[in-house]
């Protein structure tokens, strides 16, 4: 049993009480008018997020209010789990993730002028490398979250998905990139403010879907739809995730947050 006097819990609590530790969500509020993934013919899409009232005070339930959900598992602010792909398969579903790798360190990089010049852009391992060197190695454990400023176009769904004739004009990730990143970095996953954790025309990529491929192949996670990454540092910050653990469930609606200490923050 540990000692109250040695513990860094008691620590880590005051400091959350008197502000000296920030808690930011990262967190797309979740509703009927989140954008959603839009797969084309003859590829099935999932259901929207709904509810459904069952009660409200009234004859129902007099003294509640309470609803029914009606979702899919890839909507607004979610995990991908292993088990979501084809090369994750064999590997764990949303509800046997360790919970050890629910939290941890993360790293942002921001590509938001590469984005605006190029809503099509992919991030290079040469990137990744640029801003190591500025922030160190990428550890083990972390979650590599990309800032594009995409948010910005969360309001709308036709500005989120930014598709035309030839497909959905989405950043993401370099094929080479991913596998890369999946295999010679120890990251616990990536995070993403588009509605997929791969570029809008990924699906044309050898593999396709890179990221879903190499990431969820390699035990590693996927995190869609975040916000406010504008708001945490390079390095510094600890990623909070908490999907529904739902027993054989590809992935989960997720609450994000990020931890951050302002004055030990890089």
């Amino acid at each position: 049993m540990s000692n109250p006097a040695t513990s860094v819990l008691p620590a880590f609590l005051t400091a959350l009480a008197d502000g000296r530790l920030e808690v930011i969500d990262l967190t797309t509020p979740l509703s009927s008018s989140t954008p959603a993934l839009r797969l084309p013919e003859p590829f099935a899409n999932l259901i929207d997020f709904s509810l459904e009232e069952v009660s409200a005070y009234n004859e129902p339930g007099p003294f509640w209010r309470h609803n029914n959900i009606h979702t899919g598992e890839h909507i607004g602010t979610h995990l991908d789990a292993p088990v979501h792909w084809v090369t994750g398969r064999d590997g764990d579903d949303v509800s046997q993730i360790p919970v050890r790798r629910l939290i941890g360190p993360a790293a942002v990089l921001d590509l938001t002028a590469e984005v605006a010049a190029d809503p099509d852009h992919l991030l290079t391992i040469a990137e990744v490398q640029a801003w190591e060197q500025r922030h160190g190695r990428l550890t083990e454990g972390m979650w590599l979250l990309l800032r594009t400023g995409w948010e910005a176009r969360g309001g709308s769904e036709a500005e989120f998905l930014n598709a035309d004739e030839t497909g959905s004009h989405t950043p993401g990730v370099a094929v080479d990139c991913a596998r890369w990143l999946a295999t010679e970095r120890g990251l616990t996953g990536l995070g993403v403010e588009t509605v997929g954790v791969d570029a809008g025309l990924a699906g044309g990529f050898d593999p396709a879907f890179p990221v879903h491929h190499y990431f969820l192949g390699n035990d590693k996670y996927g995190l869609t739809s975040l916000r406010n990454l504008g708001l945490l540092p390079a390095v510094g910050a600890m990623l909070v995730v908490s999907p529904l653990p739902i027993v054989g469930g590809t992935g989960s609606p997720s609450r994000v947050l990020a931890v951050l200490d302002r004055a030990g923050a890089a």
